[in-house]
């Protein structure tokens, strides 16, 4: 038996195509092999599509890492999911040191903890807020960076609210 083995094929014009394949063996009424059948399905415009979906997110996912601009982004517990070369740059905080942490409690000064807060909880209820300005001290402490940002809620596939960027 074989269960959705992905079978390449060529169709009689020469396009490649894939067919999903369930097969299992015939028998007679002595329980002998006597043939095989065979369930086929084409997934080849799926197939087709997946693959440009994952060029997209590999395009979109390449874009937000080697922008020039500074981007973060947070699930919503709060912490990190996004840390962009920029920020990491800026901040002397790299990608690896960021993610999983919580963002308010680990990465801004104590006198705009709430003030971020409430701007990052608006996003997460659905609400964009441009232009928020706040100051963010580096890792050594030794410089203090005026932050222009922009909060967007960040949607999962069936549209609810899965954090923001």
């Amino acid at each position: 038996e074989a269960a959705n083995y992905e079978l390449p094929l060529l169709s009689k014009s020469q396009r490649r195509l894939t067919v999903l394949l369930n097969a299992t063996t015939r028998r007679d009424a002595k329980g002998s092999v006597i043939g095989v059948v065979g369930v086929g399905q084409d997934i080849t415009e799926i197939n087709e599509l997946m693959d440009e979906s994952k060029r997209v997110a590999d395009d979109l996912t390449r874009l937000i890492e080697t922008a020039n601009a500074p981007i973060f982004g947070i699930n919503t517990r709060g912490e990190v999911t996004e840390w962009n070369r920029s920020f990491a740059n800026i901040t002397q905080y790299w990608k690896e040191e960021a993610l999983g942490k919580d963002l308010v409690e680990n990465f801004i000064s104590e006198q705009y903890k709430d003030s971020v807060r409430k701007v990052l909880t608006l996003a997460l209820s659905g609400k964009e807020t441009g232009n928020f300005e706040f100051p963010l001290f580096t890792k050594q402490l030794d410089r203090k960076i005026q932050i222009l940002m922009s909060a967007t809620p960040r949607r999962g596939p069936d549209g609810q609210i899965i954090g923001m960027i």
